[in-house]
């Protein structure tokens, strides 16, 4: 699909009304998933770690459990140290998934277990225990994390996949004190509401909400329809998973 002057006006006059519909508290939202969290210093090392180690088991699972689940673990101060990535690099890996499960932040629990650790090692054997050096490392660039990311996927299991990785970076973006020079890089998170919202607005067809490609289809349009707007695609992200899972009950 093209854009055509008409076309594209009239869907970025639903993606404004949309937008407003969200600010207005018409799709409800008032409280997102990872709202519960534990309220840590927002620059804090602690912080970055629990926004990011969670993320990573969070796919094909009610997102509202998931944050509910992590906020109760780390309330258990006991359970608390799986949030440290040297911690759990010396933890026997029958008490780390004791933790998980108990709390059901691992609902598979021989597989997620690994990935919680593998992502442990990862941060703290090339990043120094501190997920926040990867953004040092990578001056605060989206595409440059994004491709690093991508250079050393089997170290980010899960949260290098295209979904997970760009709502990642859009959670750390409202819930910790990061600052991209490049947040227009980070490009819709394609879960299920996404992809039909972005249907029901006409940026892909219902048929190419089928593909195989639907992820870049997805950033490539959204790209194309916003660009020289004061928009960037991630920005309405939010709005659209509330409207689909409101069942489109809000007419725009």
């Amino acid at each position: 699909m093209i854009f055509n002057s008409k076309n594209q006006e009239e869907i970025l006059r639903k993606v404004y009304n949309l937008r407003k519909a969200h600010q207005d508290g018409l799709l409800g939202g008032e409280k997102m998933p990872e709202d519960e969290n534990p309220h840590l210093d927002k620059e804090s090392k602690e912080n970055y770690m629990y926004f990011t180690l969670p993320m990573a088991l969070n796919y094909q699972r009610n997102s509202y459990v998931l944050w509910e689940c992590a906020n109760r673990m780390y309330a258990d101060e006991t359970a608390r140290s799986v949030f440290d990535a040297k911690a759990v690099c010396n933890m026997d890996e029958e008490i780390l998934r004791d933790y998980l499960v108990k709390y059901k932040v691992a609902l598979q629990p021989n597989k997620q277990p690994i990935i919680w650790k593998t992502l442990c090692e990862t941060i703290e054997n090339t990043l120094d225990g501190d997920i926040r050096n990867l953004f040092i490392c990578n001056d605060f660039s989206v595409k440059k994390v994004k491709e690093y990311i991508q250079s050393h996927k089997k170290e980010f299991p899960y949260l290098g996949g295209n979904k997970i990785c760009n709502y990642w970076l859009y959670v750390l973006e409202q819930y910790t004190d990061i600052q991209f020079v490049d947040r227009e890089n980070i490009t819709v998170a394609p879960d299920t509401h996404v992809v039909q919202a972005s249907t029901r607005l006409g940026i892909i067809s219902e048929e190419e909400a089928g593909y195989s490609n639907v992820q870049e289809l997805l950033a490539s349009r959204w790209a194309e329809l916003l660009q020289g707007t004061e928009l960037v695609s991630i920005d309405v992200h939010t709005p659209m998973w509330l409207w689909s899972r409101g069942k489109f009950e809000v007419e725009i």
